[in-house]
């Protein structure tokens, strides 16, 4: 039996190869991969690596085995199907009968276009009959803390969030909730909401920002119209700036505000929170 992991040199999925080898021997781990060239420092610890892509079907025949337990990133390319592309490998993973097949999705409350591909998927695992696990990820504080330039060059945190609050929590949270659903029991069929502790508005997040950098930074509240075309000034294409413009229509109605507790309870440890990140964001 291994456990594999699907985007596995991806933001999340390399905190998760991280957690598993913390808990499981190397070779009982499987990283899932499109380039094997990325993976070498797992192949280096004794990871297993498979290379296969959630576009192409065929490169998943005899990726997964009985009994393997299995994470399902859900992929990043919006443009390309994604509920197509996660029913590639949820095919393979019954096909092969693996015992678990967890998944990273949204929050139950999230009303916003980005979670309608998540509840294609969640809603095709369900119609599959495997086993499965559904980790219904909220907002990573990463989100915020690795584009800190902006915020700081023009002194001013911009988003379309209202005076909305959501709970965030760090990659490492998640992955860790991950790892303990991989490696733990008692998980089969369940649904776990995911987010941080503490809800945070973003006036709390300048002020988060304004004490570690020691700049005035202010928030500045805009329409959705608004900072839809702020994003696509700022290069993204249009498609996936209307999705991150409604994500922020979402938050201003509180619909990122998870109060599970699920996520400190998987991982045993309370959730990292935004100013936290902020700090370290800064230091680096």
């Amino acid at each position: 039996m291994s456990i594999v992991v699907t985007g596995a040199t991806g933001h999340l999925g390399k905190h998760v190869i991280e957690g598993l080898l913390e808990k499981v021997p190397a070779d009982r781990i499987t990283a899932v991969v499109r380039s094997e060239e990325k993976a070498a420092g797992f192949a280096a610890r004794g990871v297993r690596i498979a290379v296969a892509d959630y576009n192409a079907p065929e490169t998943f025949d005899g990726v997964f085995s009985a009994g393997d337990r299995v994470l399902l990133i859900s992929g990043n390319e919006f443009d390309k199907g994604r509920v197509g592309q996660h029913k590639v490998v949820l095919d393979a993973a019954r096909a092969a009968g693996v015992a678990l097949l967890a998944y990273t999705s949204a929050p139950g409350s999230l009303t916003a276009a980005l979670a309608d591909d998540h509840r294609d998927t969640e809603a095709a695992i369900l119609e599959s009959g495997v086993t499965y696990t559904l980790l219904r990820n909220g907002w990573y504080n990463e989100n915020y803390t690795e584009n800190l330039a902006p915020v700081l060059e023009h002194g001013a945190v911009v988003q379309a969030a209202g005076q909305g609050r959501l709970s965030s929590a760090s990659r490492a949270d998640y992955a860790a909730a991950a790892v303990a659903v991989l490696t733990g029991e008692g998980h089969e069929n369940k649904t776990y909401e995911l987010g941080g502790d503490d809800a945070w508005s973003f006036d709390e997040y300048a002020a988060a920002v304004s004490q570690a950098s020691g700049k005035e930074i202010a928030y500045s509240p805009v329409p959705v119209e608004t900072y839809q075309g702020i994003l696509t000034g700022a290069g993204l294409p249009e498609p996936l700036a209307a999705i991150l413009a409604g994500v922020d229509a979402s938050i201003a109605k509180d619909e990122l505000v998870v109060t599970s507790g699920d996520l400190s309870r998987l991982t045993g440890r309370p959730t990292t929170p935004i100013a936290e990140s902020v700090a370290l964001a800064l230091k680096g």
